[in-house]
């Protein structure tokens, strides 16, 4: 990403958000333990709680590492600094700007929640949206209208508002309206994050967005009739607002994800499609733009030079390396002394192999090959790059547990039914842990390929019935 020249403001604001009401709302869990939050995420080896949060720090006391929240961002997600600095300014929660981690709770919760005051016209808003953004004016006009765009009095910024379902605003953003020097998003103190900028209409349809400008930069590129149907922008990837309006709309049962083309976009699909299932709405699709969002698309369309999107590069390697692998027939004398050998020599191709292949012997018995391709099948559909965190060595350890799990297990010299599928869900998920591990081993190698998923709307005219 190009070099944003961020403020020492800006820096200390990111560096204090309060982690723990940012990551609630990113979608993480949390636990309470006394004054502190405990970060509880899984793996191929189930679950860990290790991280504590406090306020804006935090601390791996596995890994013996921690800081503030640039740096959480950084080794947690693996972020580069500009990428975490743009992530927490961008966020939706209240960052401590002046206040430090141990800022009175009650304090916080009853700050008020406040409009900034209105400019008298909004002239700068429209040029900026117009002139750089190439928003149609009747979309601007539209939203105006509805009193949820406008320009604030002193810093003319743009200001996205969220109401709630009497139309109360609840929630505000601001995107500054600079043609030059530092540009920012970030939300008005006080927000309630289960809203946000939205139009409903009556169709079962509810487009997703990231930002409130992609939102807009859509219904630009894709003006037919969109008033019929719902679309809400959530300011990053968080669910909160969405599910808030899918609740509220009980018209809406179709959920179209139009978030950004990056590796933060493909993440977020995997990680809403797995909280609206939970939820109850199967119907999840992605509509992926051609570029990293929809504004660089609409700024091509006018002739400037978009920015590319993005692929996932970690994603993009496991698929890659779920293909790659062979069937071996499996030798049941030899599957513990191949797995370990394997494991110890550092061979993660091959361990994959031999317990994909074992996997697929204690399914199908002597028939596994056909078995063993449903599986690779199967590591790919299941891959969510959102699961696929942590350092080399924590992953090396995880691969470790698995190897060790699956020793015990096969000691056994006779099994039930019942007892063969669970050996091979141990040696599955030591096959996914050990694709993870090559996958770390060759993340630098340049990936060209994009993959496509099955699930993405390849064209909006089909499924929108816009433009």
């Amino acid at each position: 990403m190009p070099y944003i020249p961020f403020t020492d403001e800006q820096k200390v604001l990111a560096n204090s958000v309060d982690l723990a009401e940012y990551l609630r709302v990113r979608g993480e869990k949390l636990e309470r333990a006394g004054i502190e939050h405990k970060l509880i995420y899984y793996d191929s080896s189930g679950k860990h709680d290790s991280i504590t949060i406090r306020g804006s720090k935090w601390f791996d006391h596995k890994n013996q590492t921690g800081g503030g929240a640039i740096k959480f961002m950084q080794e947690f997600y693996g972020m580069d600094f500009q990428t975490a600095v743009q992530e927490l300014l961008g966020q939706r929660v209240t960052p401590l700007s002046n206040s430090p981690p141990k800022a009175d709770k009650q304090e916080q919760k009853t700050r008020e929640f406040k409009l900034p005051e209105a400019n008298s016209n909004m002239h700068r808003v429209y040029a900026y949206l117009i002139k750089q953004r190439f928003i149609a004016p009747d979309i601007i006009s539209y939203f105006a209208k509805q009193h949820t765009l406008y320009e604030d009095k002193e810093h003319h910024n743009a200001v996205f508002v969220g109401v709630d379902e009497n139309g109360v605003p609840r929630q505000a953003s601001k995107r500054s309206t600079n043609s030059y020097g530092n540009s920012f998003r970030i939300t008005c103190q006080g927000s309630d994050t289960r809203y946000s900028f939205a139009h409903f209409g009556e169709s079962k349809r509810l487009y997703v967005f990231e930002a409130p400008i992609d939102m807009m930069s859509f219904l630009t590129l894709y003006p037919k009739d969109w008033q019929k149907h719902s679309c809400i922008a959530m300011n990053g990837v968080y669910e909160n607002a969405v599910l808030s309006a899918l609740k509220n709309h009980t018209n809406l049962s179709k959920v179209i994800l139009c978030v950004d083309n990056d590796e933060g976009g493909i993440e977020a699909v995997d990680r809403l499609r797995d909280i609206l299932h939970k939820k109850g709405y199967p119907d999840v699709k992605r509509l992926a733009p051609k570029f990293k969002d929809w504004n660089e698309a609409l700024k091509a369309k006018n002739g400037v030079e978009p920015l590319p999107a993005v692929s996932h590069k970690r994603k993009e390697e496991y698929l890659k390396e779920v293909s790659k692998l062979l069937y071996l027939k499996c030798r049941p004398d030899k599957q513990t002394s191949q797995i370990y050998a394997a494991f110890k020599n550092g061979q993660y191709k091959y361990l994959a192999e031999y317990a994909l292949a074992a996997s697929a012997f204690f399914i199908a018995g002597n028939s596994g090959e056909n078995m063993f391709d449903k599986l690779k099948t199967k590591l790919k559909t299941e891959y969510k790059p959102y699961t696929d965190k942590g350092k080399k060595a924590h992953k090396q350890r995880n691969l470790q547990d698995c190897v060790q799990a699956v020793m015990r297990d096969l000691k056994q010299t006779a099994r039930t039914r019942e007892q063969s599928l669970n050996t091979a869900k141990l040696l599955y998920q030591l096959a996914d842990s050990a694709v993870r591990m090559s996958v770390e081993e060759t993340l630098s190698v340049p990936i060209q390929e994009q993959n496509r998923s099955e699930d993405i709307v390849p064209e909006p005219e089909p499924c929108m019935e816009f433009g």
